[in-house]
């Protein structure tokens, strides 16, 4: 678990956005910033002409380019002086209420994180070790879960399992009541999920480190049951518009999520929400010094703010 992340913000004109520096999708504050330096936006003539303006970013660091793409259409939404799910025609409504991550960490925190979720869907993290002595790991983390709280729980495995792991635990999870299971093998290991398709008892299976474009969403059709899209792997919100709409085509489910991120990044992913069906949204709970305000949550339940474009106000 990092005790810090180092993002970089992103301002055009009124618009602002955010890089998520993920190392382990080799991103770099230094990165982001070196590809932002080099970027030209004055080429364009009409500033409300998105398409031309994101589709003409050149190819390189997807955070650089989706801070850039949240900073675009904040400012977009702000010069029509209307939110951007208004400008969508979606409904804040229909946003699916959030999950609450729980990290790695000792069984004895686990009570502590329950308080903390608040009656939040539960979003347990697994796979940090191999099968111990006693049992296997994971199985005794979600056990013990199960026996603290009967909120809805979902697993993240962040591809830490074998495929002899996964065909073992998949049935167990499916026992208590796991609603969904995310990225149980490492990405890229589509002929592993193929033979897990396959298991007669088990969770649905969403892939999150697989998907970073529309073409791995494709890749991903009738191995899985969902996708997880995430406007730092997509590139911003129209490459997350645009695998939501493939993959809901598709008849896979979505799961909108997001990195460690502000209420920059996370409130401009929401405005995306209700699009999806499962919400993975908790970035500005896990950090504290958010510099912004904006979405707001009530017991896992999101809502918009109501200003243009994003709809964000700097914290005093």
């Amino acid at each position: 678990m990092s005790e810090t992340r180092d993002n970089v913000l992103v301002y055009v004109d009124a618009g602002v956005g955010e890089a998520a520096a993920v190392p382990y999708h080799g991103e770099t504050p230094e990165g982001i910033i070196q590809y932002l330096r080099g970027i030209q936006l004055a080429h364009v003539a009409d500033p409300l002409q998105l398409e031309d303006l994101i589709a003409a970013l050149p190819t390189g660091s997807a955070a650089a380019r989706a801070a850039l793409d949240m900073a675009l259409h904040d400012a977009w939404g702000q010069a029509l002086g209307q939110p951007l799910y208004r400008l969508w025609g979606l409904n804040p409504a229909r946003i699916p209420p959030s999950s609450f991550t729980i990290p790695l960490g000792p069984l004895e925190h686990l009570s502590e994180r329950v308080r903390e979720a608040d009656g939040a869907i539960l979003k347990l993290k697994l796979g940090g070790q191999a099968d111990g002595a006693r049992g296997d790991i994971d199985s005794e983390r979600v056990s013990a879960l199960r026996a603290l709280s009967t909120a809805p729980l979902r697993v993240d495995v962040n591809g830490g399992w074998t495929r002899e792991r996964a065909e073992r635990l998949l049935p167990l999870l499916a026992e208590l009541g796991v609603e969904l299971v995310e990225q149980p093998l490492p990405a890229g290991d589509r002929e592993g999920l193929e033979r897990l398709s396959r298991l007669r008892e088990r969770p649905p299976i969403f892939v999150d480190e697989s998907i970073k474009s529309s073409a791995d969403v494709l890749a991903h059709r009738g191995l899985v049951e969902g996708v997880v899209i995430k406007l730092a792997k997509s590139g911003g919100i129209r490459g997350a518009r645009e695998q939501i709409h493939l993959a809901r085509a598709l008849g896979l489910e979505v799961m909108l999520g997001c990195m460690i991120e502000s209420s920059v990044a996370v409130t401009a992913a929401a405005h995306l929400a209700p699009l999806a069906q499962y919400v993975d949204l908790d970035g500005p709970l896990l950090i504290e010094n958010d510099p912004f305000q904006g979405v707001h949550y009530e017991r896992g339940r999101l809502r918009l703010p109501e200003g243009a474009g994003l709809g964000l106000s700097p914290r005093p």
